[in-house]
């Protein structure tokens, strides 16, 4: 069994890293957004310094679950979220805004649903 006080902690870690993303892509309409200007770029890597967080801790709490968390939300896509991470980390200069923008939009509020519908389970099964 895993340590459920330490995987809640890394379920609230990935929810603050969500909603600081969501708070920088908060004025941002179209990835030429990140691109406009300084203030754009300087989000762009503000948001993507959280991809990385939120993919590393996705890492660490599947590594600490051995496997067995994630897979019972298999909506999300969690390999590409993890992934992310490395590619945002060893591509940095090659990273496409347009990706960044998508997964902000498209895929960060379902995982968020998804990391808090986990929370609660976990915190349910707590002294079990």
């Amino acid at each position: 069994m895993f340590d459920r006080e330490f995987v809640s902690e890394i379920l609230s870690q990935i929810l603050e890293a969500s909603r600081r993303i969501e708070r920088r892509s908060a004025a941002i309409r179209t990835a030429d957004d990140f691109l406009a200007n300084e203030e754009g770029i300087d989000k762009l890597a503000a948001i993507c310094m959280m991809l990385i967080a939120i993919g590393e801790s996705l890492k660490n709490l599947d590594k600490i679950t051995e496997g067995k968390l994630l897979v019972t939300h298999p909506e999300i896509d969690w390999k590409g979220a993890k992934g992310i991470r490395d590619i945002i980390s060893h591509h940095y200069f090659d990273l496409n805004a347009e990706i960044v923008f998508s997964v902000c939009m498209d895929r960060l509020p379902s995982l968020v649903e998804a990391v808090k519908q986990m929370q609660c389970e976990v915190e349910l099964t707590d002294g079990e």
